[in-house]
């Protein structure tokens, strides 16, 4: 670096080390889930289910109206954790497991995610990086749970820890 030059701080997730078993993280901002959100998700994923889709027939189900695509609530509890736990530092997700969705999501709702970090450990195949499960848990704005999932990734060790 040269003198004078400014230090450059460049954003990323946590390394392997740097997780803590058993933390909460608690991730922001919070992401308010539009309808475009909901038919652009998915008509992008051919889910045609009408009670993504269609509003007169979805009137007639004992939810009353469209409800969120689960898999677009899925995918947004998981995004909610990247700048805070796995930008640039994740290697691969390896699986997801105990997936639930205990109430529905619906247009206008704003989700907010938590994530434990359930245990960790060594790769025993993969120097320099480590298998860590997540737990991952969104509630909406009334603060009721709408999703968990148990969720395994291989992360990256820092650079310092792996030397």
């Amino acid at each position: 670096m040269s003198e004078g030059a400014p230090r450059r701080i460049v954003q990323r997730g946590l390394y392997f080390d740097e997780l803590e078993e058993g933390a909460v993280y608690v991730h922001s901002p919070g992401r308010t889930v539009t309808e475009a959100d909901n038919v652009l998700f998915t008509t992008l994923t051919m889910n045609t289910q009408s009670l993504h889709l269609d509003a007169a027939w979805s009137e007639q189900t004992e939810f009353g109206d469209r409800l969120v695509n689960s898999m677009f609530t899925l995918s947004t509890l998981v995004g909610l954790s990247v700048a805070q736990l796995t930008q640039g530092t994740i290697v691969a997700n390896l699986g997801f497991s105990e997936v639930t969705f205990p109430a529905p999501v619906r247009h206008g709702d704003t989700l907010y995610a938590e994530t434990i970090v359930a245990s960790k450990r060594a790769s025993r195949s993969r120097p320099g990086q480590g298998v860590v499960e997540f737990v991952h848990t969104m509630r909406n704005q009334h603060d009721q749970v709408v999703a968990t999932a148990r969720r395994s990734t291989l992360m990256r060790m820092s650079p310092e820890a792996h030397a």
